[in-house]
């Protein structure tokens, strides 16, 4: 009796499908939108107790801060939730995506928290157009988004 040999359905390498256009647009909207939701949920109960924080708010000056304060509060944001879900945002789990390192393998939590401060950078999210949807917080970081149904990761990474 011969032993016939299959060949494993395993392999070492990744076969990357990187997100569109489309699908990152589509996650930075999500993102985004999540993001003011968070903010004024948070926003609302600090104001109703410390009342005096709208009027500084409302000093010369102020509108140039308060963009940067939101700037550096939503990479914080993003740094967190693809930290913590490995990967993933609301935009990403809606859309079927994943951000993970260039071999395949799943972002740690520094990788997650430099994707999401390089976010702040100004015109960041202009520097995914192009011919290639590879925005500088997916080069400076090593990253990719992929289409995870699109994609093989091999088993481990």
């Amino acid at each position: 009796m011969e032993l016939q040999t299959q060949e494993s359905i395993f392999t070492d390498e990744a076969t990357l499908e990187m997100a569109g256009h489309g699908r990152r647009l589509a996650n930075y909207i999500i993102d985004l939108v999540s993001f003011y939701i968070v903010l004024i949920v948070v926003i609302i109960p600090i104001t109703i107790a410390y009342p005096d924080l709208l009027d500084f708010a409302d000093s010369p000056g102020m509108d140039y801060l308060d963009r940067l304060l939101a700037m550096v509060a939503y990479g914080i944001y993003m740094g967190v939730i693809e930290a913590v879900f490995k990967g993933k945002s609301l935009g990403k789990l809606i859309t079927g995506t994943r951000a993970v390192n260039e071999d395949g393998s799943e972002i740690s939590a520094k990788t997650a928290f430099l994707r999401g401060l390089s976010r702040a950078v100004p015109f960041d999210a202009f520097s995914a157009f192009g011919g290639w949807c590879h925005p500088w917080h997916d080069r400076w970081t090593d990253t990719y988004v992929i289409d995870v149904k699109k994609s093989i990761i091999p088993v481990g990474k």
